[in-house]
């Protein structure tokens, strides 16, 4: 079996920009190219999973979305395939529930399909969403401080003891 990292994209792989639909506007934050290249060179298959609510909200479509994540691929100018899948929930707040945070749906999917060990797998992301679907899968999560909260504000939250990392890179320097 095999280990993976399940990303959130906005404030964990690239600067979170509200309703980001324009990609010009993407921006890659700083160590994320060399955390996941150095993540591959560790054996770890990448996944992202990101709510992208505009779409279920009419505010931008899925073609939007995908070429924000072509551009992020771009910018990052790693190898392709990068990610082995990438699962964009375009449901509102208020629509039924399919793959939306903190649904583990698209990571219990995921483990199946590619037969990964979930003991070796991780939920990285910067809202309590991003955590809570990584416990719900029952993976191991981490929290990153380059989205919403800081590590003071991580420290506040009820959540379960999950580790806090000022970075994705700092999360992979840990790895083995």
């Amino acid at each position: 079996m095999s280990k993976a990292l399940f990303l959130d994209r906005d404030g964990t792989l690239i600067f979170d920009k509200h309703y980001l639909s324009d990609p010009a506007a993407v921006e890659l934050i700083p160590g994320v190219a060399e955390a996941l290249r150095r993540a591959r060179q560790l054996g770890y298959r990448l996944f992202i999973l990101t709510n992208q609510s505009g779409i279920g909200r009419g505010l931008h479509k899925l073609e939007d979305v995908l070429r924000c994540n072509e551009r992020m691929e771009e910018l990052l100018g790693l190898p392709k395939p990068l990610f082995d899948g990438i699962c964009i929930a375009p449901e509102g707040p208020d629509d039924p529930v399919v793959y939306r945070k903190p649904s583990p749906r698209y990571l219990l999917e995921s483990i199946e399909r590619y037969g990964l060990d979930p003991e070796n797998c991780w939920m990285i992301g910067d809202r309590e969403g991003d955590i809570t679907t990584g416990l719900n899968a029952k993976v191991r999560a981490a929290a990153v401080c380059t989205g919403k909260h800081t590590a003071q504000d991580w420290a506040q939250l009820a959540l379960p003891a999950v580790p806090v990392y000022p970075s994705l890179r700092e999360f992979v320097a840990t790895l083995t």
